[in-house]
């Protein structure tokens, strides 16, 4: 049994039920409308009888309700979910009894955060890195021009195919094609495909065989033979733009230095998002290692049903994590609940953090979360907005995040943060779970 769980017996007296119920008769006899009365007028012992057995169970739901409520202020209780009511004793003209069984939230105390002590990676765009972003922006770019010289195709170029698919002879769905610019090396077609392709000329016959991937999205070709009758039509080669100032110009600058300027500012922003990232991991971690308290088993068997959800689809999508499978099911869902036990013990020490120090999400917080939603959607921001607006379950979902970062920084602001400089290489190769498991 949960060391949390709490018991309540309640009494609601005869006389106090009687009265409720005589208050809710009273309402309706001010607009009941009754044969052979005025509204309003018709005897109470008629509304009565004519209404008590109808009204009788919400009154009592109201004063259930109402009970419990009062019984949980007097003890200083707050229950994790909602508790359990069992009805004891329900009889007229007698004293009705209930039994509340629930499970309590734990009363946590918060101690001072200067003793936590935490690294906060710190990178910087160099050279190398915007030249790198650089070459990147160019290459969206880029166009393909046809290549003058009779020579074979190389990995790199761009030919033109038609091809028809097969399988044991007969052509299926999707499996044909007409001026199709495939970039060989690009990996976008079958494993095996572009490789067959390299070392032709235009105006080749090639039959490239492949087999589909067994976990290929079209189930019906998943892990299947196939011949592609290919006919090389076309070669051509990728031409990049020149990276000047009249390149610059593209992007709105009035130079090429005004652009490698921009693209340093904004590496240097995602890094520090990838930083706080790990800064947040690592503060989260440090609280799991401080605090300790029974949480209640109820919110994490929630918890953890919502994670196994999740590992479930991902099995039957075959986008399990590698090391997952290799584990059994058994051992998953050990480790998975302390995974949702960490979280829950979090959620809870996070939550009595903001509510000592009143941390709250204003509307300035909420109108710029919903901003950066309505920006993942380009030309549909009226209808996020829209959506937004008016459903207040979707409005909460995406205040719980912002609530999250809110206290997340308030503590940053708390605990002693070391900054520590690390090359762009080690901040992206980080990776906490390696690190706790030396």
């Amino acid at each position: 049994m949960s060391k949390l769980a709490q018991t309540l017996k309640i009494k609601i007296p005869a006389k106090t039920f009687a009265d409720k119920m005589t208050a809710r008769l009273e309402q309706i006899q001010k607009e009941a409308k009754i044969q052979g009365f005025r509204p309003g007028k018709a005897p109470l012992e008629m509304i009565r009888q004519k209404y008590e057995n109808a009204v009788k169970g919400e009154v009592l739901d109201n004063m259930v309700n109402e009970e419990v409520a009062k019984e949980l202020k007097a003890k200083d209780m707050r229950p994790a979910m909602q508790p359990k009511v069992q009805m004891d004793k329900f009889e007229d003209g007698k004293d009705i009894t209930l039994t509340v069984e629930f499970e309590a939230l734990p009363k946590v105390k918060v101690g001072a955060f200067d003793k936590i002590k935490i690294d906060r990676m710190n990178a910087m765009a160099g050279d190398k890195e915007v030249q790198e972003s650089l070459d990147k922006l160019a290459a969206t770019k880029k166009t393909t021009e046809p290549v003058a010289d009779k020579r074979a195709t190389k990995k790199g170029d761009v030919v033109v195919i038609d091809f028809v698919g097969s399988i044991d002879g007969k052509e299926f769905q999707g499996g044909s094609g007409k001026g199709y610019y495939l970039d060989l090396g690009s990996n976008t077609f079958i494993p095996g495909f572009e490789d067959q392709l390299i070392g032709k000329n235009v105006g080749d016959s090639v039959n490239v065989n492949v087999t589909f991937p067994e976990n290929y999205h079209a189930k019906e070709l998943a892990g299947k033979k196939a011949l592609f009758k290919t006919d090389i039509k076309e070669l051509r080669a990728w031409k990049g733009p020149e990276v000047n100032d009249e390149f610059a110009k593209q992007f709105g600058l009035e130079n090429l230095a005004k652009l490698k300027e921009a693209i340093k500012n904004e590496l240097d922003k995602e890094y520090g998002r990838v930083a706080r990232m790990h800064a947040k991991r690592a503060l989260l971690d440090a609280l799991a290692a401080e605090y300790d308290f029974d949480i209640p088993e109820g919110m994490v068997d929630a918890e953890f049903k919502g994670i196994w959800a999740q590992y479930e689809q991902a099995k039957k999508a075959n986008q399990l994590d590698e090391d997952d499978k290799k584990k059994s099911e058994d051992t998953l869902k050990k480790e998975y609940r302390a995974i949702a036990e960490r979280r829950v013990r979090l959620g809870l020490l996070l939550a009595q953090v903001a509510d000592e120090n009143k941390v709250q999400v204003t509307k300035e917080d909420m109108q710029n979360a919903l901003m950066a939603e309505a920006r993942r959607y380009p030309g549909q921001e009226a209808k996020v907005f829209e959506y937004y607006t008016k459903n207040p379950q979707a409005m909460d979902a995406l205040r719980a995040p912002v609530f999250e970062e809110k206290i997340v920084d308030f503590l940053l602001g708390k605990v002693k943060v070391t900054e520590k400089p690390v090359t762009v290489a080690d901040l992206y190769a980080f990776d906490p779970d390696k690190k706790a498991k030396k």
